[in-house]
């Protein structure tokens, strides 16, 4: 892979790139369509509207002589759904074709959970689907673990829906 560079926080532009990244990804990969696309702006509109530093941290990847996004990853601290208390949303985490294999992922998925263990969040947790077999392996090896699996078209398009619990490390 390509130099990188690591940037944290919300910058101009970003959303659409994560958004775009998504989509292309997703429609590719698994069919998924506007719906989802959609979903994925709204969340993340919503996100950034009540982003907060120091709860929240979104990390992005750029290819140093293209500018183009290679991966991305946030960890919302906030999310309003599902209460103060219950830890971290790890969303959006996502890299390029070109940056996958490369140990991007797992880099952007250690300084994430840093971020969270810092914070002393009570736990980290994601929702993800079945059949994206490397991630759960990313997910498994930084210490998550499936709680619950079951049908959804939350994505637009009928998945077998899981949630992994990390717990806050000490």
């Amino acid at each position: 892979m390509t130099e990188h560079q690591i940037v944290t926080g919300l910058t101009p532009g970003l959303l659409g790139q994560i958004v775009t990244l998504h989509a292309r990804h997703y429609a590719r990969e698994w069919g998924f369509g506007l719906f989802f696309e959609a979903k994925v702006a709204r969340d993340l509109a919503a996100f950034a509207d009540r982003h907060v530093a120091y709860r929240d941290i979104t990390l992005s990847s750029w290819n140093r002589q293209t500018g183009a996004l290679l991966g991305t990853i946030t960890i919302d601290g906030s999310d309003p759904q599902f209460g103060p208390d219950s830890g971290g949303h790890l969303r959006w985490f996502i890299t390029s074709e070109e940056a996958r294999g490369t140990g991007l992922g797992r880099h952007l998925l250690e300084r994430a959970l840093a971020f969270a263990d810092a914070k002393r969040m009570p736990k980290v947790w994601l929702t993800t689907f079945r059949g994206l077999d490397a991630a759960r392996h990313l997910y498994e090896s930084a210490g998550f673990e499936l709680v619950s699996e079951h049908g959804d078209s939350t994505w637009g398009t009928y998945v077998t829906e899981q949630v992994f619990d990390r717990p806050h490390k000490t």
